[in-house]
């Protein structure tokens, strides 16, 4: 089964992402890797995009679409995959329509209230040295402040503070949530709560989707 997650940043759709792929075999694909990848390989697809990324202008969508056409012709796709981080923009949703070996079977959108965005993402600590993360309430580490790990001094990330925070929500209403209405027109959308207290129980609910 191929399929699209949409939400909001802290959501939790990486960490599901990753339970869901484990557990079915699926590949998640992010644009961001696909960029790395062809960047470092030198494709011509990688070369076409760092022209736009050094002259600091958007990768065009066709460009993107190019790489996920390439991408998911690639055997260890076959058996399905997840898009996390794209589409974006209703434009990019039409364009991944409109591409001929790209069939979505399902589009999950993760539910989750703006204040506990906010919580989740502003209580988190990152060790700049061994990259360990922590959250100050759900996650917290043994001494305040400090990595459990190598011992250097946490820090919070300058996206992760509230008013960055905010605003990365003001865009995502602005870009990413009429992807909600677009998707739900072609009955492909569902909804998944992203509030639930246990991961394992947002990940069940991915599941039934799967099985259906």
């Amino acid at each position: 089964m191929n399929l699209i997650f949409l939400g909001p940043p802290g959501a939790g759709k990486g960490t599901i992402a990753k339970k869901i792929t484990e557990k079915h075999g699926l590949i998640q694909i992010s644009t961001g890797d696909l960029f790395r990848e062809n960047i470092k390989n030198q494709t011509e697809i990688g070369r076409q995009a760092k022209a736009y990324m050094d002259r600091g202008e958007l990768v065009p969508d066709s460009i993107v679409i190019d790489m996920l056409k390439a991408r998911i012709v690639q055997p260890d796709c076959q058996g399905g995959f997840i898009l996390d981080g794209f589409p974006r923009t209703i434009p990019q949703a039409e364009a991944l329509e409109g591409a001929s070996n790209v069939r979505i079977d399902k589009v999950v959108n993760f539910v989750i209230a703006d204040d506990l965005v906010v919580q989740r993402l502003s209580g988190r600590r990152i060790c700049p040295k061994c990259g360990a993360i922590f959250h100050v309430t759900n996650i917290p580490p043994k001494r305040s402040g400090i990595c459990d790990k190598c011992g250097a001094a946490l820090i919070q990330r300058d996206d992760d503070k509230e008013e960055a925070i905010r605003n990365r929500l003001v865009v995502y209403k602005k870009q990413t949530e009429p992807l909600i209405g677009f998707y739900r027109k072609r009955n492909l959308l569902a909804d998944i709560p992203a509030d639930l207290p246990q991961i394992d129980a947002i990940v069940a609910r991915v599941d039934r989707l799967l099985v259906k």
